[in-house]
Order: C-alpha cells, then sequence, then structure tokens
C-alpha cells in the first residue's frame, strides 16, 4: 500500500530530497534519454508529494504555486518508478496531487506542461489541451488546463 507524505520543500529530510532527485533523473534524464537541467530552481517554492511503499520513493510530484511557472498553479515533474508501472500509482498520484492543489489553492484552475503522448491520459482528470503542441528538451510537449471545480453553494460541501 502506497503511503503519502506531502511537504514543504524545507520540511523534507536530506533522504527524501536525495530520493526524489535520483527518481527523477532515473526517469527523465536516463530513461527518456533527455539532456536537460532537471534541478531548475523552482523546487524550493514547491510542495513535494512522495509515494512510498516499503520505505521506497515509487511516485512523485511536485507542486508548483500559481505566478511560478505560470499563472495558475501547476504540478510538474510526474513520475512513477520503473517498478511501479503498470500497478495504477500514476492514476493514484495525479488524484492525489489534484486534491492537494485544491486544498492549497481552492477554487483554482490547473495548468501543465504535459508530455504529447501524454494528452489521453491527463484528460481522464478533466485537463484539456490549451496550446499547439511544442518541444521542450527535444521531446513534444502540449499545455493543458483543468478548470477550476465549481464552488460550493448553500453549505455544500467540495470534494
Amino acid at each position: 500500500m502506497t503511503a503519502w507524505r506531502f511537504a514543504a520543500f524545507a520540511d523534507l529530510t536530506p533522504r527524501e530530497a536525495h530520493d526524489i532527485f535520483q527518481a527523477r533523473s532515473a526517469v527523465f534524464v536516463v530513461e527518456q534519454d533527455c539532456s536537460f537541467q532537471d534541478l531548475d530552481g523552482v523546487d524550493p517554492q514547491c510542495w513535494h508529494l512522495l509515494g512510498m511503499e516499503a520505505g521506497r520513493l515509487v511516485a512523485y510530484c511536485r507542486l508548483v504555486p500559481p505566478g511560478v511557472k505560470f499563472p495558475e498553479p501547476s504540478i510538474g515533474r510526474v513520475i512513477t518508478t520503473e517498478e511501479a508501472r503498470g500497478t495504477g500509482l500514476g492514476k493514484a498520484l495525479v488524484r492525489e496531487a489534484l486534491a492537494r492543489a485544491q486544498r492549497l489553492w481552492p477554487g483554482r484552475a490547473i495548468r501543465i506542461g504535459a508530455q504529447a503522448h501524454l494528452e489521453r491520459f491527463y484528460g481522464a482528470f478533466g485537463f484539456v489541451a490549451s496550446s499547439a503542441p511544442y518541444l521542450e528538451d527535444g521531446i513534444l510537449h502540449i499545455e493543458m488546463v483543468r478548470t477550476a471545480p465549481e464552488t460550493a453553494t448553500r453549505g455544500e460541501r467540495v470534494e
């Protein structure tokens, strides 16, 4: 079972930070054969969502505050480790990230810069393409937006 940890950058342990950067490098640099500057200076401003199983990092993403990458809040650096793929953990990660983003920034739309081949995956969570495809670090990407959830009326609760 996956245990979720959600923390501001300053609250990550040195081991957690190491595991995050190691996993991101394994996925984005090594597996995708993409030479790019992963450590972009944004992490200290972000919230970090870690999915742990048996003491190992198996899923991760960062929640980026509005005004840092886009005018809207954003979810980025979304990964599941190679051994965790195909288990549904990626979907669980995005669901958990969206719930956390809603708590941090209630009523706000979320914008992402997704790899274009994942458009259908993110579309299942309500994201809609909002840009033409573009190359970023040699990989085709597309901006997608998930509109803000309806606000509650008459004391109803928004989940």
